[in-house]
């Protein structure tokens, strides 16, 4: 079966690199593979403040989300009011929604996976996709304007679905930390801007502590994301990330 790629990082997120070159005696795989670990750890628990802007409206939200390896991931909505309790389950490639309202569990189906996420500028596709770029892509370094910053151009393999032609990104030299995510179709359009900022220390790792998500095909919407809290590599149960629970969280 062939493998599906992220489309962007979310939460989850998700960068590696597979061709090799040099800039400044260091690989592009060390690059990627170094960026690719930005937000992946063992297991993670985050409070997070969502705001979603499109041209008509906007809304913020509290949630808070769990992650096991590249394959559980639980978020529930705590505010506001009207979608608190609403949770996500995703196990492997597959996908829950629990609505307390209508005290329903609701598999989503392979139609709707590119539907948006809650009326945010992510997909729900994008919350299952595991694959890393080191298998799914090759890698270049491209000229870029900064000489503080490595500029990498990714391409699918023949054998990767993505619904992405092409992927810039732009890396801090120094830290290795991912600053930008471009993303373009088959004609050539950009699609989407990914952009991390506010690096601090959050849970004993300096990461990106901001996440704007910028979309090029929907004029004015954006969808930013700011890390409250967040815990890394902590002991986790399984449990948490069962069908069985999903519903109990009612």
């Amino acid at each position: 079966m062939r493998k599906i790629i992220p489309i962007t990082w979310f939460l989850w997120v998700f960068l590696h690199g597979v061709a090799l070159g040099s800039a400044n005696q260091i690989s592009i795989k060390e690059v990627l593979d170094k960026a690719d670990k930005q937000y992946r750890f063992q297991t993670s628990y985050a409070e997070l403040e969502m705001k979603i802007k499109t041209q008509y409206w906007e809304r913020t939200m509290r949630l808070n989300m769990w992650t096991k390896g590249m394959k559980k991931t639980l978020i529930v909505i705590k505010a506001p009011k009207k979608d608190s309790g609403i949770t996500t389950l995703r196990i492997d490639k597959s996908m829950w929604n629990y609505f307390p309202k209508i005290n329903k569990v609701i598999k989503v189906p392979p139609s709707m996976m590119m539907g948006s996420w809650m009326g945010t500028d992510f997909t729900n596709d994008d919350l299952v996709k595991e694959s890393t770029f080191v298998n799914d892509f090759n890698a270049k370094f491209i000229p870029g304007q900064l000489e503080d910053f490595y500029y990498i151009e990714l391409r699918p393999k023949e054998t990767t679905i993505s619904v992405w032609d092409k992927v810039r990104l732009v890396i801090n030299k120094k830290s290795l930390i991912l600053k930008k995510q471009e993303s373009f179709n088959e004609r050539g359009e950009k699609v989407r801007t990914i952009t991390f900022s506010n690096i601090r220390d959050l849970g004993g790792k300096i990461i990106p502590t901001t996440i704007i998500v910028t979309s090029h095909k929907k004029k004015g919407n954006q969808t930013i994301i700011n890390y409250i809290d967040a815990k890394f590599n902590q002991p986790m149960k399984d449990t948490i990330f069962t069908y069985r629970q999903l519903q109990k969280r009612r």
